[in-house]
């Protein structure tokens, strides 16, 4: 069976855009869900890469993730059974319990007398014959049926419980690690604010979230000797900002008290 292609994965977002949820099929390649099983599509993560697409098995409620390459859009072909060899069976066993066709009666009295003790004895054969071939193939039925209910039955067993295959496939597949990396940004304003921001190749994980100049002073240097040099000037100028501005504040305050104390007096 040929995986979905780019026309599939678009059809199937279309389809999904409009409220519905579309159908595909499990190639070979699927893991925990046997080939030929069907599924409906629930969504399509972004990007599209790695199993990005969340499938529901038929006769389960676990939504998993699943590739590409495990997942088709053309609905496999039933199997043939295959033809039951009761018929030749039946066939043979009424050849065999047919009886033989009686001799030829002989052209004058005196002769027939003595064929028919052949011909008696020769049917008595037949029916004994006839009786020990059924009695052999009703054994060799039994010994057949016996064997296959003991074949079947445990296979039947995995079959009752495919929750538990789509719950073990599930844990394996939220239990993989993250290998991907992750950057971390520190940002200062013109005001010597900072701000520190989370992302993977995937997404961004943490938005840019204010810190303080004095955590991010302590990192630098717990971090490394050369970024904490780097990180010293842009902490002394907005040190030496917030300095002069108080220093301006101070002397307005100092005015505007004088200002009014004249007033009082």
């Amino acid at each position: 069976m040929s995986p979905l292609s780019s026309d599939d994965l678009h059809a199937i977002r279309e389809e999904l855009n409009a409220g519905t949820t579309p159908v595909v099929w499990f190639t070979g390649s699927a893991v925990g869900v046997p080939e030929g099983r069907s599924g409906k599509v629930i969504a399509l993560n972004e990007p599209a890469e790695g199993d990005f697409i969340q499938v529901r098995p038929a006769s389960s409620k676990d939504v998993l993730s699943f590739s590409v390459a495990e997942l088709t859009r053309v609905k496999p072909a039933r199997k043939k059974s295959a033809p039951d060899p009761a018929p030749a069976k039946a066939s043979t066993k009424a050849r065999a319990d047919k009886p033989a066709p009686e001799a030829a009666k002989p052209a004058s009295g005196a002769a027939s007398a003595p064929s028919t003790v052949p011909a008696a004895k020769s049917q008595t054969a037949a029916a004994a014959k006839s009786q020990t071939a059924a009695a052999a193939k009703s054994q060799s039925a039994a010994a057949a049926k016996s064997q296959t209910e003991t074949t079947a039955k445990p296979a039947s067993k995995p079959a009752s419980k495919p929750s538990e295959a789509g719950a073990t496939r599930s844990k394996s597949r939220q239990s993989k690690p993250a290998v991907n990396g992750a950057t971390v940004t520190l940002t200062a304003d013109s005001d010597g604010q900072w701000s520190v921001e989370v992302s993977t190749p995937r997404k961004r994980v943490v938005k840019p979230t204010q810190v303080s100049a004095n955590a991010v002073q302590q990192a630098a240097r717990l971090l490394h000797e050369d970024v904490s040099a780097a990180v010293e000037p842009v902490i002394e100028a907005a040190r030496e900002q917030h300095r002069a501005r108080v220093e301006a504040l101070r002397a307005e305050l100092e005015a505007a008290q004088a200002a009014l104390e004249e007033l009082d007096d």
